[in-house]
């Protein structure tokens, strides 16, 4: 199925590794140019190279998301050089492997802090690229949350995907009839560097193999093992495709499958 990539203009956050660098990956694969934005600008110097690989046009841009008007000279400076923007994928957040504390630890510049990232961040983002989104009559955006929004058990997790999803509805309602769809696509535990390091770091800590933590990681994984970040991107290039236009305000569930669990 040809996508209709070739030529289309995307940003991604959070670019520089892991889920954000496997999307911009797959994005340059299909012919896309892609501006890489994160803070670390070493790191985003390593995921320009290595994207740059495809022979398309690949932008490298430290900007933090927090902050709005970074982000908006970010988009102006990625706008200039490409002559447009046409998708954003906003995945610029820290994952969360610790066991969250109790309510009594909790406080609120946890929360606050992950809302300013992962939720004013994402709507700074979206915000700053609309209005090219609307010049050209055709745009994409996808919000990367995860299944902690449909799950107990870490409620700071659960409050701000469940934020993003919300968001992303209002969006998507609002922007659709200008030909931007906006979906958010939830992954599970997902393979990338960081979780490579979080599982050889708890086999030490339990005494046990990084085999069987990953089986242990898989166990409610309907295909019974993890979603590499590869694999989650090519569900998101999917959704910033030309062919995914049924697709608007979705909340996508990208982690194997969950065991016992219907969604309707």
């Amino acid at each position: 199925m040809e996508l209709g990539l070739t030529g289309k203009r995307a940003i991604v956050t959070g670019g520089s590794r892991g889920i954000g660098l496997a999307i911009a990956d797959s994005l340059a694969a299909e012919g896309a140019h892609v501006a890489l934005i994160a803070r670390n600008t070493d790191e985003l110097a390593r995921a320009a190279e290595h994207v740059g690989r495809h022979a398309t046009r690949v932008v490298p841009v430290s900007t933090d998301t927090r902050d709005d008007d970074a982000v908006r000279a970010m988009v102006d400076r990625v706008a200039g050089v490409f002559g447009g923007v046409d998708i954003l994928v906003n995945a610029a957040a820290e994952p969360a492997f610790a066991a969250p504390p109790p309510l009594a630890e909790l406080t609120d510049d946890a929360l606050r802090a992950e809302i300013e990232t992962k939720v004013l961040g994402y709507l700074r983002c979206i915000r700053a690229v609309v209005p090219h989104m609307i010049a050209a009559g055709w745009g994409r955006v996808v919000n990367i949350a995860g299944l902690a929004a449909r799950r107990t058990g870490a409620l700071v997790g659960t409050v701000r995907n469940v934020s993003v999803a919300g968001m992303t509805k209002n969006l998507a309602d609002e922007l659709g009839p200008s030909g931007i769809t906006v979906n958010v696509v939830h992954p599970g535990l997902t393979v990338t560097e960081r979780v490579a390091k979080a599982v050889a770091d708890r086999a030490a800590s339990e005494g046990k193999s990084t085999a069987d933590v990953i089986a242990a990681m898989a166990r409610d994984v309907s295909i019974g093992r993890l979603v590499t970040s590869a694999e989650l991107a090519e569900v998101v290039t999917f959704l910033v495709s030309e062919r995914s236009a049924a697709i608007n305000g979705e909340s996508i569930d990208a982690g194997g499958g969950e065991k016992g669990v219907i969604h309707y």
